[in-house]
């Protein structure tokens, strides 16, 4: 098992559910984050208005998934959240030791 983290941009979280959503996965969790990358040092335009980037609103994906469905996951989330500009993002993929699921008590896969 394996837990795919993206932090991608605020307006592409629907793009990104729905692409998962139709791969299958049937839950996945959401954080509102801030930080920066790259573009540190730089100036943006937002509203209208020139800033100093400091750090930069975010989304936080993370989804548990079976090994097998790794490579269709990261994928369809890179699809779903590019831009081509800065400030894309990144896509984590961490090893997932135990998961259990708390009303049922199954294990592992059977509690994804």
């Amino acid at each position: 098992m394996k837990l795919v983290m993206a932090i991608i941009k605020p307006f592409k979280l629907d793009e990104v559910r729905e692409a998962l959503t139709g791969l299958g996965m049937q839950g996945l969790t959401v954080s509102e984050v801030k930080g920066f990358g790259r573009q540190k040092g730089q100036t943006e335009i937002y509203r209208g208005a020139e800033y100093s980037v400091s750090f930069l609103p975010k989304v936080k994906v993370e989804v548990a998934v079976g090994d097998d469905q790794v490579a269709a996951v990261v994928e369809a989330i890179q699809k779903a959240a590019n831009t081509g500009r800065i400030g894309d993002g990144k896509i984590f993929v961490f090893d997932l030791v135990q998961a259990v699921r708390i009303r049922t008590g199954e294990v592992d896969a059977d509690a994804l």
